[in-house]
């Protein structure tokens, strides 16, 4: 089951430093723009993932074409895909051995979300980092966490 449990959400989010975002957008209209701010400005490293704009930069960071090239542990994969592509993105987490999936608002694929608590990753669905850490009260990330 998809964690619900504030408490649960929370251990998440507070445990969590790297996340890599599956569908980033170098479009500022785009949610996962800005999202991927907001979770860098409250201290996660945040790793935008799209194959479309592979090797330009995101806020800062370099894009990358799939989880798989790039190289460092992976706390959460935040997923802002369709639900039907939804499931590729589980499967890359899965591979590459990311702790945990949050798919985003609208984002609701249950096979996918099976398999990867299947395979041990902790699930979200259908929520968003952005309204959950304040709505939680998850404090910032330190610069030396």
């Amino acid at each position: 089951m998809p964690l619900t449990r504030d408490t649960d959400i929370a251990e998440l989010l507070t445990s969590a430093r790297t996340i890599a975002v599956v569908g980033a957008s170098d479009r500022p209209n785009r949610p996962s723009y800005g999202v991927m701010k907001f979770l860098q400005d409250w201290g996660y490293r945040v790793l935008p993932v799209n194959p479309q704009i592979t090797g330009e930069h995101v806020h800062g960071e370099y894009v990358w074409r799939e989880l798989a090239q790039i190289g460092v542990p992976i706390d959460i994969v935040d997923i802002f895909r369709r639900p039907q592509a939804a499931g590729d993105a589980v499967d890359q987490a899965i591979f590459v051995g990311a702790k945990a999936v949050w798919m985003q608002i609208g984002v609701i694929n249950v096979e996918a979300a099976a398999r990867a608590e299947v395979a041990g990753l902790k699930v979200v669905m259908d929520r968003c980092p952005k309204i959950e850490i304040p709505r939680l009260g998850i404090p910032r990330i330190a610069a030396d966490a």
